[in-house]
């Protein structure tokens, strides 16, 4: 196979008809955000090969060293995509320019990215081309590998969430913090951030995020998987100024969020059924103080699996029961593929603010963008 030239596949779009629109610098960062993270389980593309010389020969490896693949975005001025398919059928010779790395073989692989990705511009869409060490995989595994970054993909901006938070907890020099973070980390952090930007909060105010937490699997032992009944409790992180959480930025909020989830262990979590033993109270909805933020349900749940026989469900909605000003409700998104359904609960005034924010509309898409009051999809 070294002597073979690279797989060249793309494909062709129409560019997205759903705001936010993007433009193909967006579409850049999107792809490549995802594709850092589709890396991380396919880490081998985004290696280099090495010769070992022994005495019957050599061999040819990869080096998992994470030496990166390439993205490349290109512009293909005045040509439209009836010039790429035409009516004739015939494939124009303008597409091969749609593909790098054209006369390479697979055992450049030794010096050049094994994967590489063309992002081509077009007056009316845009042309994805993948290029793809022939060495490394075959087509039933270059499919795979391209499908599941696109899953990763079509969780919207969730990834480049997460990413955006890696990144500044790296800078900041918390590598624990940016290695243990999660989805849930980020959105809850660009929520409570948005949200306490939208009340207009005075600066010495104090402001918390809280979540509902399922502790089955926390606890030692775990509960079992037939446990039918209640087994949830609420966290919270630590207090903190509004001015503060505004200014330490997106990634110390999620990590906040991070050190809240992960306080709750099964020692923390008998601590408090011995302390409610010991003194009960009845809880209300008021235990959520006015300018906190409280996330409940979860994208975990199986609600798209419920089918009754007649097909998938459209969308899950929640009623007006157990809501509150600051209280965000978190379904799976309908597609699929990582993608989330936020409910939020806000004053008509607050709510109004949070759709002037340029840091919230850049993380969401409206699912309906022709609902008067749109849920939104992460």
């Amino acid at each position: 196979m070294l002597s073979f030239n690279y797989i060249q596949k793309g494909l062709l779009f129409t560019p997205p008809t759903s705001p936010p629109l993007l433009s193909t610098a967006d579409i850049v960062d999107h792809l490549a955000a995802a594709l850092a993270t589709a890396l991380d389980a396919y880490y081998p593309v985004a290696g280099r090969f090495v010769t070992e010389r022994h005495q019957q020969g050599c061999a040819v490896s990869i080096d998992c060293d994470g030496q990166g693949v390439q993205i490349v975005h290109a512009v293909a001025d005045g040509i439209a995509i009836a010039d790429v398919i035409p009516p004739d059928a015939d494939v124009p010779r303008l597409v091969h320019s749609f593909f790098p790395l054209e006369d390479a073989v697979n055992y450049d692989g030794h010096h050049v990215p094994l994967f590489v990705v063309q992002v081509t511009e077009l007056n009316d869409g845009v042309f994805v081309g993948f290029v793809n060490n022939h060495a490394l995989s075959d087509g039933t595994a270059f499919w795979e590998f391209i499908n599941a970054w696109a899953e990763i993909a079509r969780a919207e901006s969730l990834v480049a969430l997460k990413e955006r938070a890696r990144q500044e907890l790296l800078a900041a020099g918390d590598t624990v913090g940016a290695a243990a973070l999660t989805r849930f980390q980020a959105l809850s952090s660009l929520l409570w951030r948005c949200i306490t930007r939208a009340r207009g909060m005075a600066p010495e105010q104090v402001t918390a995020c809280r979540a509902s937490i399922n502790n089955r699997g926390r606890l030692r032992p775990p509960l079992p998987v037939e446990y039918f009944g209640n087994s949830a409790y609420a966290i919270g992180t630590e207090s903190v100024r509004a001015s503060e959480l505004l200014e330490r930025g997106h990634g110390w909020a999620a990590a906040a969020v991070g050190r809240a989830v992960a306080a709750h262990t099964d020692a923390s979590i008998r601590a408090r059924v011995e302390s409610w033993m010991a003194k009960p109270v009845v809880y209300s909805l008021r235990f959520c103080d006015a300018s906190d933020v409280m996330m409940g349900s979860s994208p975990q749940f199986d609600m798209y699996g419920c089918d009754f026989g007649w097909g998938k469900a459209v969308a899950a909605r929640s009623g007006k029961a157990n809501k509150f000003d600051g209280k965000t409700s978190l379904f799976p998104g309908q597609e699929g593929g990582g993608s989330m359904d936020a409910e939020l609960v806000l004053t008509p005034e607050h709510m109004a603010a949070l759709e002037d924010d340029g840091e919230f509309w850049a993380a969401v898409t409206p699912c309906h963008p022709s609902a008067e009051k749109p849920p939104l999809l992460f």
